[in-house]
């Protein structure tokens, strides 16, 4: 596949992008969220692996994300990079979220560090962060970039069923419940990524209207 030779030619109702994930979770996330039409094709149905993650940030990360799928691909990409900041734990498990307990962690394993991390400590303030990155080509110099802030605490044991990774223990106070005890549609309306999406598709309407 070919980069378009100039980024004016992208129609995002006729033209595929890739999503440089692998997280089932996540596409699925995404693809939820996005308006129809937008052809979305997960990055592993290309065979394209994931470069290492080497950002100190979640947009760092993000951008590394995207130019290497869209490098690999020669198409538009699109790019999250999330992940949950701890306020007793000076930030942590931040960029290493999916990989907190160890590089091939389970979500179990995750919540299970991150309990035993917070063991005692009154102060369980959390929010979680997404940064969402599109890039027309490898080279973009102007990537359009988005993020979400969504705020909670962390809950002494797990509540819920829904959702991925540090949802059953992250509590959102005014609705007295845990992010793994709301409905995917719920979750879209709130989460830092459903907030970062809004703004990345109100952009991308902006600069590339149909």
């Amino acid at each position: 596949m070919n980069s378009p030779s100039n980024a004016n030619t992208i129609n995002l109702a006729k033209d595929p992008l890739v999503i440089a994930s692998s997280n089932t979770h996540k596409i699925e996330e995404l693809r939820a969220l996005l308006p129809d039409g937008i052809q979305l094709i997960g990055q592993d149905a290309l065979g394209v692996v994931g470069p290492e993650e080497t950002g100190c940030t979640f947009i760092e990360n993000a951008l590394l994300k995207a130019r290497h799928a869209a490098a690999a691909t020669g198409l538009p990409a699109i790019a999250d990079d999330s992940g949950l900041v701890v306020t007793a734990l000076n930030g942590a498990p931040g960029v290493k979220s999916a990989r907190y307990a160890s590089e091939d962690a389970s979500d179990h394993d995750n919540c299970l560090k991150l309990l035993h991390a917070l063991n005692n400590q009154s102060d369980r303030r959390a929010s979680f962060h997404a940064s969402l990155v599109f890039l027309t080509h490898a080279d973009d110099p102007d990537p359009i970039i988005a993020q979400g802030r969504w705020p909670g605490e962390i809950l002494s044991s797990p509540r819920g069923s829904e959702g991925f990774g540090y949802d059953p223990l992250f509590f959102i106070p005014h609705l007295g419940r845990s992010a793994a005890e709301l409905s995917q549609q719920e979750k879209g309306l709130l989460s830092h990524r459903g907030q970062a999406l809004t703004i990345l598709i109100a952009a991308l309407m902006e600069r590339y209207p149909q």
